[in-house]
C-alpha cells in the first residue's frame, strides 16, 4: 500500500532555514551561499522521507518565506513597485514579503500578509495589476524537481493550485481576480508541460480553498481552470489535494475533471467518507485517504485509522491491498514540528505518545503495512490524564452572570475616560519590545544556573524602568512594561500554568523566519500563581501615567498550543479562561487600570464554513468574556487581533465586549476600516498605522495619512474621545531598538499633529 505525503516542514532539524535566511539579511553570508544552505535543508528532508518508506514525496513544498509568494513570482506576477526598484531576485522576493527601504530613497511597503485557512502559518497576499500578464517567467518547480532527482530521489513536484490561488489573489486595479483565469490557465499548462519535459510523472494541485463554502460561480471557475490544463499536460499525472476539511459543495464536479489522483482530509473532513460512501468514486481515480493528522502532535490510533481506512476502502471500491487506495497525512507537515529526536528532556511517559513530521511518516508506512497484511493494528498504551477536582467543579459551577459585564460598553467608556484622562487619539504600542541579545542572554544565564533569580530580576527590572522612561520621554499616552522577562506569548504563560509541557526544539514556522515552539495541553489547566503582577506592579510604579498589563487570552493560548484530544476544546478553553481570569482580578486589585487580553489567534480553529461555525464560537466567545467579566466599570480591556481576514466575524469579535481592539490593519492599507464602519462596529478601535514585521521606519506623513483615513473611514472627529488608538500593527519584539524608537517617535508625532489640525 502506498504512502503520500502532502509537504514537509521545511525549516530544518534546528531551524537551519531561519539562521541562513537572517544571517543574509545581516549581509553575513551571500545569496550563493544562502542557496548552498537551503540545498541541504531540503536534500536533508528528502532523505529522511525516503528513508522512512514514503512512495510520494513532495518537492517544491520548500520556499525561502511562502509559497503563495512563490507562486505569484514564478508566474510573473510582481507589482511594478517591486520590479522598478532595481533589486535582484532574491531580494525582490524578500521585498514583497517584509518591504524594503535604503539611503538611495526607496522605500517599499510589504504585500498583505494573512493566515491560511485555519492554521498558524501567514501567507502573502499576491497583488494582481490590472496590466499584468500571468505566464510562466520562473523555474522553481523545475529546478528543485531536478535537483532531488540528481540526489537519486524521484519526488512528485507540487503547487498552489490556481482555484486557491484566484480566490486568496487581491487585485489592486479594476479587474478581478477571475479576469486573469484565461491567462493563469496557459501558465499552469506550461508549467506541467515543463515539468513533464524534466522527467517528473506527476504534478500536485493543493487547493484547500474547496473545502471552503463554494458557489454555483465558484464551481464554474474551477471546472474553467482545470478542464483545459489537464487536458493540456501531456502525459503528466494529476492529483487533486484538498486539505483542512471536506468538499461537500464541489465533490462531484471534481471527480468529474480529469485528476488521476485525488487526496482527501479525512482527520478535518470527516463528512468526506459520507460523500463517497453516498456517491461512490471512480474506478478509473485514485484515493488518498488523508488520515495522519498534519495539525497535532499525538500518536495515532492506529486501530481507530485502520477501521477508518476499512470504511474508506468499502465505500470507495478500493481494495486496500490495490493500487487505487493510498494513506497520506490530512495536510502538509508544515504545521508540526520536524522530529522527537532533539527531545532529551521530556517525560518518558509523555514522549513516546507524541509524532512530529517524521514520527508521522514512519506512522503512514506502519498503518499501510498493517493493512496490507491484514494484521490487527494494536495500540500504544494511551496517557493517563489525572482531573483536577477543583478545575473540574469550578466549570460545573459557571453560571449565566460569569460571562456577563456590567454596565454597557458605552457607560463603561465614560467611567473609564474620567479616571484614564487621556488626549483624543491616544497613543500606544502593542505590548513587546525587542529581545535583543541582551535579553536572551540574560535569559539563558538563568537557564544555565550561571546568575541568581535575583540577579535576573534586577537586570529585567533595570529593562523594564528603562523602556518605561523612554516611552514617555517620546510621548507616548498608554505605557507598557516591554515583556523583556518573556519568550513567547503563549509559552510564556503556559510555563506557569498546570497542565502544560514544554519541548526543547518543538519549532513550528509561523512566517518566513518567524517560528513558534506551541506548548502542548496533557492535562487539566490551573494557574499556580500569579504570573505578570509583580512586574506591572513595577512598572506603573515608575511612572504617572497609566501602563496596561499584558496578558494572552484563552483561545489564542489553546489555539497556539498542541491541545488534548481526549475532551472537547471548549472545556479546555474555560479551564484556561478561568486561570487568565485570576491573573486579571489581581492585576486590577493592584491598581492596574488597563488590561490587555490578546486574541491574536481567534480564527485559527474556526471552522471554514459558516455553517459550523456557531459551534465553535458558542465557546470561543464566552471563554474571552469569562476572563473580564469580574473587573469593575473603571478598569479598561483592551484585546488584540492580527494578520486575518475579520471582515466575516466584526459581529462575533464586537460581542466579546472589550473596550479597546487593536487590528492589523497596516498592510492592506486599512481597508477593514470600511467593515468596521458598515458593521457599526462598537468597539473602540486601534486599527495598526505601520506594519512591524518590515524594517523600514514608516514617515510622520504616512502615519498621518493613516491616521486621516481612519477618522474620514469610521465618521469620526479627534476633537473628543472618539474610541480612536493610535497604535502599530503588532508588538515590536521581532524588531530592532533603533528603528523602534525611531517610528515610534514619528507615530507620537503624527498622531500630534492631526489633533492640532482638529483643533483649528
Amino acid at each position: 500500500m502506498k504512502t503520500s505525503v502532502l509537504g514537509y516542514p521545511r525549516i530544518g532539524r534546528k531551524r537551519e532555514l531561519k539562521k541562513a535566511i537572517e544571517s543574509y539579511f545581516k549581509g553575513s553570508i551571500s545569496a550563493e551561499q544562502l542557496e548552498d544552505e537551503t540545498a541541504k535543508i531540503r536534500l536533508a528532508s528528502w532523505k529522511v522521507q525516503r528513508n522512512a518508506g514514503i512512495s510520494y514525496i513532495p518537492s517544491n513544498d520548500f520556499s525561502l518565506y511562502d509559497n503563495m509568494l512563490d507562486t505569484a513570482i514564478l508566474f510573473g506576477l510582481i507589482p511594478r513597485l517591486y520590479r522598478e526598484a532595481g533589486l535582484s531576485g532574491i531580494d525582490t522576493l524578500f521585498a514583497m514579503a517584509r518591504g524594503y527601504q535604503d539611503d538611495n530613497g526607496t522605500d517599499i511597503t510589504a504585500l498583505p500578509m494573512r493566515k491560511w485557512f485555519n492554521t498558524n502559518y501567514h501567507y502573502i497576499v499576491p497583488s494582481l495589476e490590472d496590466d499584468m500578464v500571468p505566464e510562466l517567467s520562473g523555474s522553481k518547480p523545475i529546478e528543485e524537481y531536478c535537483e532531488a532527482r540528481s540526489a537519486g530521489i524521484d519526488t512528485r513536484p507540487t503547487i498552489i493550485g490556481p482555484f486557491t490561488f484566484v480566490k486568496l489573489a487581491h487585485c489592486s486595479g479594476k479587474k478581478k481576480p477571475q479576469d486573469f483565469a484565461d491567462a493563469l490557465v496557459k501558465a499552469y499548462s506550461d508549467l506541467a508541460n515543463a515539468l513533464r519535459g524534466a522527467g517528473a510523472e506527476w504534478l500536485q494541485f493543493e487547493e484547500p480553498s474547496l473545502a471552503t463554502d463554494l458557489t454555483a460561480d465558484d464551481k464554474t471557475l474551477l471546472s474553467s481552470l482545470y478542464a483545459p490544463i489537464l487536458v493540456s499536460r501531456a502525459s503528466l499525472k494529476s492529483l487533486l489535494a484538498v486539505p483542512f476539511g471536506d468538499i461537500r459543495d464541489c465533490y462531484q464536479e471534481v471527480l468529474g475533471l480529469g485528476f488521476d489522483s485525488v487526496a482527501l482530509d479525512f482527520v478535518e473532513g470527516p463528512k468526506n467518507l459520507e460523500l463517497i460512501e453516498r456517491y461512490g468514486f471512480p474506478a478509473n481515480k485514485i484515493l488518498i485517504a488523508g488520515v495522519i493528522s498534519g495539525k497535532n502532535v499525538w500518536r495515532n490510533d492506529r486501530a481507530k485509522t485502520a477501521e477508518l481506512v476499512r470504511r474508506i476502502a468499502r465505500a470507495s471500491g478500493c481494495d486496500p491491498e490495490s493500487k487505487r487506495l493510498e494513506l497520506g497525512t490530512s495536510c502538509s507537515l508544515l504545521h508540526v514540528p520536524v522530529s522527537t529526536a532533539e527531545e532529551k528532556a521530556l517525560d518518558s511517559a509523555v514522549l513516546p505518545r507524541l509524532a512530529f513530521a517524521e514520527e508521522k511518516l514512519a506512522e503512514l508506512v506502519e498503518i499501510a503495512g498493517l493493512l496490507t497484511s491484514g494484521h490487527e493494528a494494536g495500540n500504544a498504551t494511551g496517557l493517563e490524564v489525572p482531573e483536577d477536582p477543583q478545575v473540574r467543579s469550578r466549570i460545573a459551577g459557571l453560571a449565566e452572570k460569569d460571562f456577563i459585564r456590567s454596565p454597557s460598553r458605552k457607560e463603561r467608556r465614560a467611567i473609564q475616560q474620567a479616571r484614564l484622562n487621556l488626549p483624543p487619539l491616544p497613543t500606544t504600542t502593542i505590548g513587546s519590545f525587542p529581545q535583543t541579545d541582551e535579553v536572551r542572554e540574560v535569559r539563558a544565564s538563568l537557564r544555565k544556573g550561571t546568575i541568581s533569580h535575583a540577579e535576573y530580576n534586577a537586570v529585567i527590572r533595570k529593562m523594564v524602568s528603562d523602556c518605561v522612561a523612554r516611552q514617555e520621554e517620546i510621548g507616548l499616552d498608554v505605557l507598557v512594561h516591554g515583556e523583556f522577562e518573556r519568550n513567547d506569548m503563549v509559552e510564556f504563560f503556559g510555563q506557569n500554568l498546570n497542565g502544560f509541557i514544554f519541548t526543547s526544539n518543538g519549532w513550528v514556522q509561523s512566517y518566513g523566519t518567524r517560528c513558534v515552539k506551541p506548548p502542548i495541553i496533557i492535562s487539566d489547566v490551573s494557574r499556580r500563581n500569579p504570573i505578570t503582577v509583580d512586574l506591572a506592579k513595577y512598572a506603573q510604579s515608575t511612572t504617572k501615567k497609566p501602563v496596561k498589563g499584558m496578558l494572552t487570552g484563552p483561545v489564542t493560548i489553546l489555539n497556539w498550543s498542541f491541545p488534548r484530544e481526549d475532551i472537547p476544546l471548549g472545556q479546555s478553553a474555560f479551564q484556561i479562561a478561568l486561570a487568565i481570569r485570576d491573573e486579571v482580578l489581581d492585576l486590577e486589585r493592584n491598581g492596574i487600570g488597563i488590561i490587555q487580553i490578546d486574541e491574536a489567534a481567534l480564527r485559527e480553529k474556526m471552522p471554514l464554513r459558516k455553517i459550523d461555525r456557531k459551534a465553535y464560537f458558542d465557546w470561543a466567545i464566552p471563554a474571552f468574556r469569562l476572563v473580564h467579566s469580574g473587573v469593575k466599570p473603571q478598569t479598561q480591556i483592551h484585546t488584540h487581533m492580527c494578520y486575518s481576514d475579520f471582515t466575516e466575524i466584526l459581529r462575533e469579535i464586537d460581542s466579546m465586549d472589550a473596550d479597546v481592539i487593536s487590528f492589523e490593519a497596516s498592510r492592506s492599507k486599512l481597508e477593514l476600516l470600511d467593515y468596521l464602519a458598515s458593521a457599526d462596529f462598537e468597539t473602540a478601535v486601534g486599527a495598526g498605522v505601520y506594519d512591524i514585521h518590515s524594517p523600514r521606519v514608516p514617515s510622520k506623513e504616512e502615519i498621518v495619512a493613516a491616521i486621516e483615513t481612519m477618522l474620514v473611514k469610521l465618521g469620526r472627529n479627534a476633537d473628543r474621545y472618539d474610541g480612536i488608538w493610535i497604535n502599530p500593527d503588532c508588538g515590536l519584539k521581532t524588531r530592532g531598538n533603533t528603528e523602534v524608537w525611531e517610528s515610534l517617535g514619528n507615530l507620537v508625532q503624527a498622531a500630534k499633529r492631526v489633533r492640532d489640525a482638529q483643533k483649528q
